[in-house]
């Protein structure tokens, strides 16, 4: 009976492939999170400790890479969101849902920033931005009661108030610190909710 000793080799090989495309998607956020919202290859590979060419084995091109970074991200960050509220009544979830985005929007600052740079030359980030626009939606409206879901100008009002494209403004355009913007969207927030209560 002959024995295959290739499957250890494939499986090693396996595995330390799996180690390497792991650091690299590691290596592009860590960039990222630092304030580089365009690294080159030459940048991941070194903060990922592989060669040039093992970056290009693993991804067809930078966007290929930041479209897998766009999918980690959404994965990672998103259900915390989803977490159940602990307030009973819609204004007290709103404001949890607040200071969930505050919290949530400034970790995802520096990738939005770097998926709005490669988004206009990407189908795959634009269709990722747009999930998580989607989920950000579907979380709001799922608080709201349905007599204000009826109004449709006070919906798109408020979800334009909470979005990550708000936050981003106030955080870039504005330069306003984590806290100040966090307190300028629940101003705008609450002022469209309670317009609704009176």
């Amino acid at each position: 009976m002959m024995l295959d000793t290739d499957h250890p080799q494939r499986d090693g090989r396996r595995l330390r492939a799996e180690a390497s495309r792991r650091r690299i998607v590691a290596a592009l956020m860590t960039l990222i999170q630092k304030g580089q919202t365009t690294p080159t290859a030459e940048a991941v590979a070194e903060e990922s400790n592989v060669g040039l060419r093992t970056v290009f084995r693993h991804f067809a091109d930078m966007e290929a890479l930041h479209r897998e970074i766009a999918l980690e991200v959404s994965a990672r960050l998103l259900p915390k969101t989803a977490e159940p509220f602990r307030a009973a009544d819609p204004s007290g979830r709103l404001v949890e849902l607040l200071d969930r985005r505050g919290l949530l929007f400034e970790e995802l600052l520096p990738f939005k920033r770097a998926g709005d740079a490669h988004a206009a030359r990407s189908p795959g980030i634009q269709k990722e931005h747009q999930a998580i626009a989607r989920f950000q939606r579907a979380m709001l409206v799922s608080l709201l009661p349905p007599a204000f879901r009826a109004q449709r100008d006070r919906v798109e009002a408020l979800d334009f108030a909470m979005s990550l494209d708000s936050w981003k403004r106030l955080r870039t355009e504005q330069s306003l610190s984590p806290r100040r913007a966090r307190a300028v969207m629940g101003l705008a927030a609450l002022a469209i909710w309670r317009g609704f209560e009176d």
